[in-house]
């Protein structure tokens, strides 16, 4: 691969700094400039052409979701967003996702730099080349209708370029969903903004997981990150199970441990891997097909990083891979009641 050209955009002369070194020792990426707002950016922009950037939020002069909206409109380019894990900060960085950022990170609070930006060089690389949305309004969905649950329960696991996906998958899903259960690699106080985010926009009811909480028709769990893992608990009907381990494949929380807690469905569990950088899921999934468990990944060219569901298919752990926007209509077939023989044929053996 071609070593990638990168520009810093940020405000803060030490977050520059600290992005540079963190990347200096990587042989896939160089940084090529820093700029110190918008307008400087801009200029960088068209002498150097960068393949990828980082982006800071809050600047002078224009902010970060103002330039980027132009950006993304006048010439679209991979967008790392670095934004303060705050409640704004968190609202402005999913807002920047749907303006079409690759990903979006936290930026580093105070005596809190050892961890910080720990897969920067890993995203930089992938979002260089990520597939871009095309800029503009998401068109809208209409959720199913007649959905009839057969009992089974949807697990989801997303990663980078998820904010999007999710928001499109979900729309489509009806008031009376199958109970779902999500885990999106995000920072702990982005998912909570997430989660409000989405419950404005669909039909079921999503919250973040909490400690024994009953998988029921209609609600969707979303994992809260920090310092646990989302699982599943055994019982009638399953529950939800916060877990406080150690990362897994990088991750807290990890779809592989979502996944593997879910082995005892079998066949009553549908599991599903979208769009995301890494491995994050292919290994849980495959315990989980071994178990029973009907299993999809999103297709390569709808995805914005084909990283988590390549792996699942490579390994056996999806079975076949499926466009995102036909991904909410397979997931509720395959967790809808079968409808009599004779409605589903004709008189001719045709099927209706």
């Amino acid at each position: 691969m071609p070593v990638k050209k990168v520009l810093i955009v940020d405000d803060s002369a030490t977050i520059r700094q600290l992005i540079r070194s963190i990347i200096a020792d990587d042989t896939r990426l160089l940084v090529v400039g820093e700029a110190a707002d918008p307008y400087e950016a801009r200029e960088k922009i068209k002498t150097l052409n960068p393949d990828v950037l980082t982006l800071d939020v809050e600047m002078p002069r224009m902010n970060g979701l103002e330039f980027l909206e132009k950006l993304m409109r006048l010439r679209p380019m991979p967008v790392v967003m670095v934004s303060t894990e705050t409640h704004k900060g968190s609202a402005a960085a999913l807002e920047a996702l749907s303006l079409g950022a690759v990903e979006c990170i936290g930026k580093p609070r105070l005596k809190a730099t050892a961890e910080a930006f720990w897969n920067l060089a890993d995203l930089l690389v992938a979002a260089s080349t990520a597939r871009l949305r095309a800029a503009g309004p998401r068109p809208k969905l209409t959720p199913a209708a007649g959905f009839d649950w057969n009992g089974k329960i949807a697990l989801v696991g997303s990663s980078t370029g998820g904010v999007d996906a999710l928001e499109t998958l979900l729309s489509e899903f009806p008031e009376n969903c199958p109970p779902t259960v999500i885990t999106q690699h995000m920072p702990e106080t982005f998912l909570a903004s997430f989660a409000a985010r989405l419950q404005r926009q669909i039909e079921p009811q999503l919250a973040l997981a909490t400690p024994d909480a009953r998988l029921e028709q209609g609600r969707i769990y979303l994992a809260p990150g920090g310092a646990y893992h989302l699982a599943l608990a055994r019982g009638e009907p399953a529950r939800c199970k916060l877990v406080g381990e150690e990362k897994r494949s990088g991750h807290r929380p990890s779809v592989d441990v979502l996944f593997e807690s879910a082995q005892f469905l079998g066949d009553r569990a549908v599991g599903v891997l979208l769009t995301g950088m890494g491995r994050d899921g292919a290994e849980g999934m495959l315990k989980l097909r071994q178990a029973g468990a009907r299993c999809l990944a999103q297709d390569e060219a709808s995805s914005v990083v084909f990283g988590m569901p390549r792996a699942a298919l490579e390994t056996g752990g999806a079975e076949r891979a499926v466009p995102l926007d036909a991904m909410a209509r397979e997931i509720l077939a395959l967790c809808t009641r079968q409808p009599p023989v004779a409605q589903r044929f004709g008189t001719r053996g045709r099927v209706v």
